[in-house]
């Protein structure tokens, strides 16, 4: 073999055969508030060095700064054990994902991380982020739709890789509070009102429909006056136990949500009908989920609605039913304290899924992620 041929072979063996805690010193110039953040937390090193097939996200320092900025603790070690055990976690994704992995996918891909503790995340396999693709930039939305960029890729080590973003992720939240945040306080109070709001924010893994407040409005006549059993019977035609369906997963057929009768999906030209409701806003991810916004209330006595044959807009699935000035469910809900993406972000279009999603990693590790942060002992220092 010729030395020119050689040395660039010998140089990226020698790059990839770094461990986790060398590639990010190598980075430090972008990691240094990471990096002195995990000094100070050997267990947390020394686990994800033995680590293999896995994907780091690695907020630069000004992600950390501003994170800190923006917390009523406004330090790292006033954070409890538990949170940042939970925070971390889900900064480390389950398979190794290449820049490349994401920008040719055909989708979004929604990737679980190591993030499993149940006081956090009540989704079967970890909880979730969406990798994509937005102005040519890698993306990754956590809760409440927060987006964190990818401004260096492919940092490799030997259990896998790093991409270092510019926002520290945001775990999601349970249900109540991401229809707060995400201003759908109509939603919220139904949920209240009708005594659901426990058993819905305890239910495993979820697919939440939610009405807009404006929908709510719209038919504010035919729901104020519901009876309890009512509203708890329409409150729950608008979650799928058991089921977590993302955006690149709809396709034509019926989904059985919690009062037993189906809801149909009908995916037509990009657009995703839920009966006669249209998806505006998906993908905002909940602790137990993911929560999707539609524009009509959906109503269990009129389980075969369906879009009309032309058009986006469908009238109300409440015959007869007539606007209200004010929003119902409204009155007592507390005031949203975020102005999250999730709150404004409108989409019109489904993310559909493929046959195959090119770009999609080969689980090859022997030690998961999942397993890197098993109890909260290996916090212990923090």
């Amino acid at each position: 073999m010729q030395l020119k041929n050689f040395l660039p072979l010998a140089l990226a063996t020698q790059i990839a055969a770094r461990n986790l805690s060398e590639a990010l010193a190598s980075q430090n110039s972008s990691l240094s508030a990471l990096n002195s953040l995990l000094l100070g937390s050997p267990s947390i090193v020394a686990a994800l060095n033995k680590a293999s097939n896995v994907t780091i996200l690695a907020p630069n320092n000004n992600a950390i700064q501003t994170f800190l900025d923006q917390s009523p603790l406004g330090s790292i070690s006033r954070i409890g054990s538990g949170a940042l055990e939970a925070l971390l976690s889900y900064h480390v994704l389950n398979g190794t994902y290449y820049a490349s992995n994401i920008t040719d996918a055909s989708r979004p891909l929604f990737i679980p991380t190591s993030l499993t503790n149940a006081t956090y995340a009540n989704i079967t396999g970890g909880q979730r982020v969406e990798a994509t693709v937005v102005d040519g930039n890698v993306t990754f939305y956590s809760g409440l739709r927060e987006n964190s960029s990818v401004v260096t890729p492919d940092t490799n080590f030997t259990g896998g890789t790093i991409h270092i973003i510019d926002r520290v992720l945001t775990i999601p939240q349970n249900d109540t509070q991401t229809l707060i945040d995400s201003n759908l306080a109509a939603a919220a109070g139904a949920m209240a009102a009708s005594d659901q709001a426990d058993k819905i924010n305890l239910e495993r893994d979820v697919t939440i429909f939610a009405p807009t407040n404006e929908a709510f409005s719209a038919v504010g006549s035919a729901v104020e006056h519901l009876t309890s059993q009512q509203l708890a019977s329409l409150v729950q035609y608008h979650v799928v136990p058991g089921t977590v369906v993302y955006s690149s997963d709809f396709k034509n057929g019926t989904l059985t949500t919690l009062s037993h009768p189906n809801v149909t999906i009908t995916v037509r030209n990009g657009t995703v009908f839920v009966n006669s409701a249209r998806i505006i806003n998906s993908d905002i991810l909940v602790s137990n989920g993911v929560l999707h916004v539609i524009d009509n209330v959906l109503n269990p006595m009129n389980s075969t609605a369906t879009p009309a044959a032309t058009g986006t807009s469908n009238p109300p699935a409440f015959s007869g039913a007539s606007s209200t000035s004010g929003v119902p469910f409204t009155s007592g809900v507390p005031t949203a304290t975020t102005t999250a993406p999730a709150a404004s972000r409108t989409t019109t279009t489904a993310k559909t899924s493929s046959s195959s999603a090119p770009g999609v990693p080969v689980r090859t590790g022997a030690v998961g992620a999942a397993a890197l942060f098993g109890g909260a002992a290996m916090l212990a220092n923090l």
